[in-house]
């Protein structure tokens, strides 16, 4: 592990990105160009104390996981992800679908969508960045740990997740979330992380070992999403996903119809913002 470089390059890639970029607002009086540590310890979701000691070059080595949280903050390339991982010590990831490190094109259509709610996933389930408006409408999910990104590990062990859909509808999700993965599973050639997901999910929850029986294959490119939101209340949302061409990854846009009542709900969310907001969960395909 080399430091002494590791921390040159964190500095700088930190202030090659401006907030606007990173999908936080500027402000001004702004003393330090790009990213503030604390900013980028907050999207890489993890300490602020920990970063600047990567900065100061006197911290232990990071985890891969950390690392990948940290080319997400920043917005790498892939040959600069690859770089960190190789200042850190570690073996850059081989390419693979469903991969954490985010296509590039979607980061910058995220970076645009300023007025809508909006999330990258991969094939899996693993929510892998949000804007501001998803953080606020869903709460931010995104995690150096692995487990805790997958939406649907949280969906079936985790009775919290479930409490903001309406009740109508949970059978249909829990279908859906269990022939979604089936079907990625497939797509992947049953290879090793979908394998491990599905041996914890049989694991952890009788309901999702039930489900995975039926052999039911499912994926959808666009419906809508229902929740009950703890500030604006309950609010209603059409959603559409744009896949990469290897359909590994997905951006998921939420729009409110024209002329209903969600519109001013969401007008509402954008101004109070995500600050304003206990956790809720992630999105659910309904």
């Amino acid at each position: 592990m080399d430091r002494r470089r590791l921390a040159d390059f964190l500095r700088r890639s930190r202030e090659r990105i401006s907030p606007e970029e990173a999908g936080l607002p500027g402000g001004p009086r702004r003393r330090t160009p790009g990213l503030r540590r604390e900013e980028v310890s907050q999207l890489a979701g993890m300490s602020a104390d920990y970063y600047m000691r990567l900065e100061q070059a006197r911290s232990p080595q990071p985890s891969t996981q950390l690392l990948g949280a940290l080319a997400r903050a920043l917005r790498l390339t892939d040959e600069e992800r690859d770089h960190l991982y190789l200042l850190a010590g570690h073996r850059p990831p081989p390419a693979r679908p469903g991969g954490v490190h985010i296509r590039p094109g979607l980061l910058r259509v995220l970076d645009e969508l300023t007025d809508s709610p909006a999330q990258i996933m991969n094939d899996m389930g693993d929510v892998l960045a949000q804007n501001v408006m998803a953080d606020a409408l869903l709460g931010t999910i995104c995690s150096v740990r692995e487990g805790e990104r997958n939406f649907v590990w949280r969906w079936f062990t985790e009775e919290a997740m479930r409490a903001p859909y309406p009740a109508d509808e949970l059978d249909d999700i829990d279908h859906y979330q269990a022939a979604s993965l089936r079907a990625a599973a497939t797509r992947r050639g049953n290879d090793t992380p979908s394998t491990e997901l599905i041996r914890r999910l049989h694991a952890a929850s009788p309901r999702f070992a039930e489900l995975w029986k039926l052999h039911e294959v499912a994926f959808r490119q666009s419906s809508f999403l229902r929740v009950a939101h703890p500030v604006i209340g309950p609010i209603s949302l059409e959603w559409e996903i744009l896949l990469t061409p290897s359909e590994d990854q997905r951006l998921m846009i939420y729009t409110p119809s024209t002329g209903s009542e969600d519109v001013t709900r969401l007008a509402m969310l954008r101004v109070l913002g995500s600050s304003q907001f206990a956790y809720l969960g992630a999105p659910s395909a309904t």
